[in-house]
């Protein structure tokens, strides 16, 4: 039996000289140090190095090898060919239960027992340890990313069926805006950003801040009485590279949409298109400004004759409301400016709104809404008919001209 110092003295080598070893020279090591402390070395060099005592009986022989053959040519190989333990993807039946658990519609049993349940690592692993292949959490883990798993997010890109003209109405939105653009004549996109709540809520996105001292927000996200709600609706002039946006505080409707683009007119649009003679509205096919909406029509009869212009308007057919480009050269930039930033008032949001810039030289204005708009409006037949509203020849329900009352004679 070696005494305490000894065991000692090999820990304090092991520990200096482990780093440098490979599997075979560890193991060569240790059985060195055994045979030079006779009986009982094993089991001292394995009670300081924690190897196995068969590993280092394994030394043992290789050192009595090379002492009988001592010409003998060191292999390359640390284990003899097929020694250590076999790849997971080489065990019969493993990929296809785990596959089968991840993706039961697709790659397996509909009925698996983990459908309806977060697939996490830890329940994976206990329920192929159930059905016979017994692993922890991180083999699981492992043997995912090699099948070229990852851990993913929901994606928004399902809106419907295709429309069969769908393509067509593209290219007809992008020559009917490249014809006027030639002319010098404004085309805006427009649309409603998603409603944010005002107050100290938690906003996506992370911002720099002092290690350990994070932007304190409320724990639940709920609508205060006093502050209310935002309501940003942006036009965007892909002419200037310039965007609008109107921050609304009660209801998103029709005239909340038109009033929007009017302030944009006065604000910038009429300074930067002084000789306009139509204006070119790109917009969604629906919501608010649907082009389904009789409320929408009436709307921009009020803005044409307002503005005294023929307003242009193209709606992307269902389905492709991501394309319209509001949103990802307007609405995309602003989120990414305000990330992590609790839109605390309504000045505050406003504020970020208008400082939001890009290398491409994005300008961004925006200003409060505080005006009142009424929800449940009934339009007649009556008050429809008094538009005047064109069709065109090409899906005149998605396209259409409304000129100004004074101009229609």
């Amino acid at each position: 039996m070696q005494d305490a110092s000894t065991i000692e003295r090999i820990r304090r080598k092991f520990d200096a000289l482990g780093p440098l070893m490979d599997e075979r020279m560890r193991r060569q090591w240790a059985a060195a140090e055994a045979a030079a402390l006779g009986w009982g070395g094993v089991s001292a060099v394995a009670n300081a190095t924690g190897l196995s005592r068969t590993t280092i009986t394994a030394g043992l022989h290789d050192l009595r090898d090379r002492a009988e053959r001592p010409d003998a040519t060191v292999p390359s190989r640390i284990r003899r060919p097929g020694g250590g333990g076999k790849s997971l993807t080489q065990t019969p039946g493993l990929l296809p239960a785990l596959e089968a658990l991840v993706d039961p519609v697709t790659r397996g049993d509909p009925d698996s027992p983990l459908r309806w349940t977060c697939k996490s690592t830890r329940r994976l692993a206990e329920e192929l340890t159930r059905q016979g292949h017994p692993l922890c959490p991180r083999s699981v883990a492992a043997l995912l990313i090699d099948a070229g798993y990852r851990l993913q997010a929901n994606r928004k890109t399902q809106e419907g069926a295709a429309h069969p003209d769908r393509n067509a109405q593209f290219e007809y939105i992008n020559a009917q805006a490249a014809a006027l653009q030639q002319r010098h004549q404004p085309v805006v996109s427009v649309d409603t950003k998603k409603k944010e709540l005002v107050g100290d809520c938690k906003n996506g996105g992370r911002e720099w801040q002092p290690q350990g001292e994070p932007e304190r927000v409320r724990v639940h996200d709920f609508q205060d009485k006093e502050l209310g709600k935002a309501i940003p609706y942006g036009v965007y002039d892909s002419t200037t590279n310039q965007g609008w946006v109107s921050v609304g505080i009660d209801h998103d409707t029709a005239y909340f949409a038109t009033r929007s683009i009017r302030r944009w007119w006065e604000e910038m649009g009429a300074e930067r298109f002084p000789r306009a003679r139509e204006l070119a509205i790109t917009a969604d096919g629906g919501g608010r400004n649907s082009s389904r909406s009789r409320l929408w029509k009436v709307a921009l009869q009020g803005l044409a004759d307002a503005l005294g212009l023929r307003l242009r308007v193209l709606h992307f057919p269902p389905g492709t409301s991501q394309w319209n480009k509001v949103e990802h050269r307007l609405f995309g930039h602003i989120t990414q400016n305000w990330r992590g930033k609790p839109l605390v008032s309504r000045q505050a949001i406003v504020s970020l709104i208008g400082s939001t810039t890009t290398r491409a030289g994005l300008i961004v204005r925006a200003a409060l809404d505080t005006e009142r708009y009424e929800t449940g409006i009934k339009v007649s037949d009556e008050q429809l008919a008094a538009v005047q509203l064109k069709p065109h020849d090409f899906h005149g329900n998605w396209n259409y001209t409304i000129k100004p009352r004074k101009l229609s004679t």
